[in-house]
């Protein structure tokens, strides 16, 4: 068991702490208003699931691009510079939906989501190590699960404005009526859908402005931005030459493509199950991403059971139980036909919920002034959700594999994920965190 004898958060840190840690929920939302745009934009654009997939190629690749800029930039003014830098590129990404709507072709959406991802780079490079720093490292790991906790509220915040605000209002006309009607006809249609889908994106590009402002005006600590110089090549060497740090980077990637595969795909998955019973496409849409609500309830409550855990289990050893439960659940997804198989995706969020935050701690845990950069590092590893949608979405292209509904089959992925993540946490089950 580990000892609850150091304090959580000194006084001195409860508003800074309170502001930074609602960050999370703000990349929160964008996060999860955007997982069924893969699907949305399918729709309107009449593509394939490869190529719906690109939103989170855009998305996640903005996160691989700036991760490293962000960090050095941070080393070289601060944390709270870095933070509001994050909000910037966020709001602009998201007010970019204005012309991009207007043109009304793909391209522009997916160079909004990649400045928007910029944005996101920057806070989550920024906020992370600065809720570590903010007290004692033996509580770090608990402090960081705390703010992370807050991260899917406003995950379903997202959700909840996708479905009512986005699925909902969309036309209803489905895939194949779509493909049958007059030109002037599906650019009435696909004009309309697009104002509906820029909306949101709006509304928090002036939220996060706001927030902008709040945190500029608000004193900031500087307990870890004693030391400017960057160093870039020797700290990355430095850093890389720890194993628990290099493998957390490796695990940090396969979780966020599990992540990100499992919530994503959770629409098609469903949407098929649903059109089988009888349901119209939309109406199956929309019940789908009622589950994909659910699943994110479940893990906002798993996180908040975790961290309370954490008080009396290592970091490394409650993180290999979760991905053997998450990998067991998702062999059920791929055996187990019908609503049984979506109930058993639901239930890996409670797996999921612990992984991001406490692999983030165990591999960042005693780097010091290093953790700046070793923060780019584990943001770079969000490409996870670049990479392997794009490769479930091939599957799921194919129909039946081996008689077999290629949606099932396509959760082999997610299942090689929490294998990986399972190593991970069985090499760090002794340290504390």
């Amino acid at each position: 068991m580990i000892e609850n004898k150091v304090k959580f958060l000194e006084a001195k840190y409860v508003i800074p702490f309170a502001l930074i840690t609602s960050c999370f929920a703000l990349w929160g939302f964008a996060n999860d208003v955007t997982n069924p745009m893969v699907k949305a934009f399918s729709k309107i654009f009449l593509m394939n699931p490869v190529q719906g997939s690109f939103v989170q190629v855009a998305f996640y690749g903005g996160y691989f691009a700036m991760a490293f800029p962000a960090a050095i930039f941070i080393r070289r003014f601060s944390y709270k510079a870095g933070i509001l830098v994050g909000l910037g590129l966020y709001a602009t990404g998201a007010l970019l939906f204005i012309p991009a709507s207007a043109i009304g072709v793909y391209g522009p959406f997916l160079f909004a989501y990649f400045i928007l991802t910029c944005g996101l780079s920057f806070l989550e490079t920024s906020a992370n190590p600065y809720i570590l720093s903010m007290g004692a490292e033996e509580t770090s790991t608990r402090r960081l699960n705390f703010s992370q906790s807050f991260n899917p509220m406003g995950s379903l915040a997202g959700m909840f404005v996708a479905k009512n605000f986005i699925q909902a209002r969309l036309d209803p006309s489905d895939t194949s009526s779509r493909m049958g009607m007059s030109p002037v006809e599906f650019e009435a249609v696909k004009e309309h859908d697009l104002g509906i889908l820029a909306n949101p994106y709006i509304v928090i590009g002036i939220v996060i402005l706001v927030m902008l402002v709040i945190i500029a005006m608000v004193r900031m600590p500087r307990n870890a931005d004693q030391h400017h110089s960057i160093n870039f090549l020797p700290t990355l060497k430095r850093i890389f030459s720890l194993p628990r740090y290099r493998e957390g980077v490796i695990a940090q990637f396969f979780y966020v493509g599990a992540q990100i595969m499992c919530w994503t795909f959770i629409i098609h998955y469903g949407t098929r199950i649903f059109m089988e019973e009888g349901m119209g496409e939309q109406e199956a849409e929309v019940l789908a991403q009622q589950y994909n609500i659910v699943a994110m309830v479940i893990f906002v409550t798993s996180r908040f059971i975790c961290t309370f855990l954490l008080k009396y289990i290592k970091p490394g050893k409650l993180l290999m139980s979760l991905a053997i439960g998450g990998g067991l659940l998702v062999i059920g997804v791929i055996f187990i036909n019908g609503i049984a198989g979506l109930y058993c995706l639901v239930a890996v969020s409670a797996c999921m919920s612990l992984m991001f935050p406490t692999i983030y701690g165990i591999a960042l845990r005693g780097l010091g002034e290093d953790a700046k950069f070793g923060a780019a590092g584990l943001i770079m590893a969000i490409l996870g959700g670049s990479v392997m949608p794009p490769l479930q979405g091939a599957i799921i292209k194919q129909g039946m594999v081996y008689s077999m509904h290629a949606e099932n089959v396509s959760f082999i992925l997610p299942f090689i994920c929490f294998v990986v993540i399972t190593i991970y946490g069985y090499r760090t089950r002794h340290g504390s965190g």
